[in-house]
């Protein structure tokens, strides 16, 4: 691994915490519901991502240099699972369950659902 990857990976991963901010900012501010949907949008738009990425990857030699840059740098800045359990947390801490259950439960469905997707179109380019 050369310093030059590891910057571009720093580099991808802080533009990605910055287009994950944005982003919720954005839905927070059009879509006014108490339930943390911009977390949700978040991760299931970058699972679909990463999935296409690997995708492109697998079908096409995408070189192991821009996985690291898009996957672990801009994607993994982007998406938040942290953020996604505490958010969770926080809802059954309010008696929230279904709210927390879907956020728990039903992103992960999404998101895996998500990543498959990608994978396969991916595969198909």
């Amino acid at each position: 691994m050369t310093a030059l990857l590891v910057v571009a990976v720093a580099a991808a991963g802080g533009v990605g915490a910055v287009g994950r901010l944005v982003l919720d900012g954005v839905l927070k501010a059009r879509v006014r519901v108490s339930f943390p949907f911009g977390t949700t949008v978040i991760n299931v738009t970058g699972s679909f991502l990463l999935g296409l990425v690997t995708g492109l990857a697998l079908a096409h030699g995408l070189p192991p240099e821009w996985r690291a840059v898009l996957g672990t740098g801009f994607l993994g800045g982007y998406t938040t699972f942290s953020t996604a359990s505490y958010e969770t947390v926080r809802l059954a801490q309010q008696r929230r369950y279904r709210a927390a259950l879907f956020n728990g439960v039903g992103m992960l469905v999404l998101a895996l659902a998500a990543a498959g997707l990608g994978l396969w179109l991916g595969q198909l380019a």
